[in-house]
């Protein structure tokens, strides 16, 4: 007798997995630790020489990725500071030939380096742009989730080029290429990262970030016209051998003046709408992330650093005053002579040396503290993840990479974290 299943009806497929639901991420960092870490590093910096920085920068990664918890787990960073520093030599070596045959060029003949100074100039800019895609392949390959590593793979030379030519679109186009220019270099950068198996991909549109920032586009161009007009007007008084019409100079310092202060709002709204431009453009597999990031979240913070800033400098000015004032009464050193002297005492310049020197420290920690880790903890508790539960038993994907992008980074003094 024939089975009696043979002839029964298929079974229908098992119903897909329904949707895991949405969870916020959550940045645990402690603002006091943090603000401690990053003094401790400037003093320590400020006694080896700079050199520290390698290691302080490792602690900051480390800080900032273990306190990002992600469905309840943290990230890791994984790189050392002897990498950072290897790399950093690594990058020495390459750039001090170039350097020192672009100088022996100059000093062969003026006109030489003249001609010489737009070639080298692209070639740093281009060097640049491949150092940020190593930078950031690097990063990726030393941050691990829940066990497993991200990575990334790609040409750093082919995404400076393509940099490079949007750049020129950029530039052609007064700005309004950007959107498109950051929707193409994502693309190529998230499509060569991975988690484990899980290939990433962008998939914002240069539309929609020009439709959310294009008044502030708008509003940069008619400032800096009117800057121009300005200024354009008051050289042209100058250049016939006229004295400057008070009132164009007064309407361009004011001009000045106000840019300055309403581009601290502009550049806040700006960065929030490209913050939750980019995170909702994100994905890694089904994995992505919405934002609800506010501008005026930012641009407090922005103010909150200009107001330290500004404490600081007054501080500065109090000290170096109060200072020469105690030096002078007391006899020790003559200011006087000092000012009048066309070579002050070696001392004297070593003393004016290292106050210049911890006052740029100063401003280094409150830039870490402003524009690393409170934009950072902003970002991320801004964040609601979805589809979180498609990044769990993921297989690992073979992949390596060395320093040498952070090394050009640090070299070149590009800013990141």
């Amino acid at each position: 007798m024939q089975d009696e299943a043979a002839f029964s009806e298929p079974s229908a497929p098992p119903p897909p997995a329904p949707p895991s639901p949405p969870e916020r991420a959550v940045f645990t960092g402690e603002d006091g630790d943090f603000r401690r870490m990053v003094t401790k590093g400037a003093l320590l910096e400020l006694v080896t020489a700079g050199f520290y920085r390698f290691w302080l920068a490792t602690n900051i990664r480390r800080h900032l990725w273990s306190a990002t918890r992600l469905g309840g787990d943290p990230l890791e960073y994984l790189g050392t500071g002897r990498e950072l520093l290897f790399g950093f030599f690594f990058a020495l070596a390459i750039f001090a030939p170039i350097s020192l045959g672009y100088f022996l060029l100059g000093v062969w003949a003026e006109s030489a380096q003249a001609l010489a100074s737009l070639p080298f100039g692209l070639f740093f800019v281009a060097f640049g742009q491949f150092a940020l895609y190593r930078a950031r392949r690097y990063r990726l390959h030393r941050t691990a989730w829940r066990g497993l590593r991200f990575g990334m793979v790609g040409s750093g030379w082919a995404y400076a080029g393509r940099a490079m030519l949007w750049g020129l679109a950029i530039f052609a186009s007064l700005g309004l290429a950007l959107p498109w220019a950051e929707v193409a270099l994502e693309r190529y950068k998230m499509r060569n990262s991975f988690y484990g198996e899980l290939q990433g991909d962008f998939v914002g549109r240069g539309g929609t970030l020009l439709k959310r920032a294009w008044w502030i586009w708008l509003l940069a161009l008619v400032a800096f016209a009117s800057i121009m007009a300005l200024s354009v007007t008051a050289g042209a008084a100058e250049a016939k051998g006229h004295a400057p019409d008070p009132g164009i100079s007064g309407l361009l310092g004011l001009a000045i003046l106000g840019l300055e202060f309403v581009g601290v709002f502009l550049y806040g709204a700006f960065k929030a709408i490209q913050w939750r431009w980019w995170l909702e453009g994100v994905r890694i597999g089904a994995l992505h992330a919405t934002s609800d990031l506010r501008a005026w979240s930012l641009i407090g913070n922005y103010w909150k650093f200009i107001g330290w800033v500004v404490l600081v400098v007054i501080l500065a000015l109090i000290a170096l005053a109060g200072g020469g004032f105690v030096l002078n009464a007391t006899g020790l050193v003559h200011l006087d002579k000092v000012f009048a002297s066309a070579k002050p005492p070696t001392g004297f310049l070593i003393a004016i040396g290292a106050f210049y020197l911890a006052f740029l420290l100063a401003i280094g920690v409150l830039w870490r503290i402003y524009f690393m880790q409170r934009v950072w903890k902003l970002v991320v508790n801004s964040l609601t993840l979805h589809e979180l539960a498609s990044a769990r038993d993921v297989r690992a994907r073979e992949g390596s990479a060395d320093a040498l992008g952070e090394g050009f980074v640090d070299s070149l003094d590009v800013v990141g974290f």
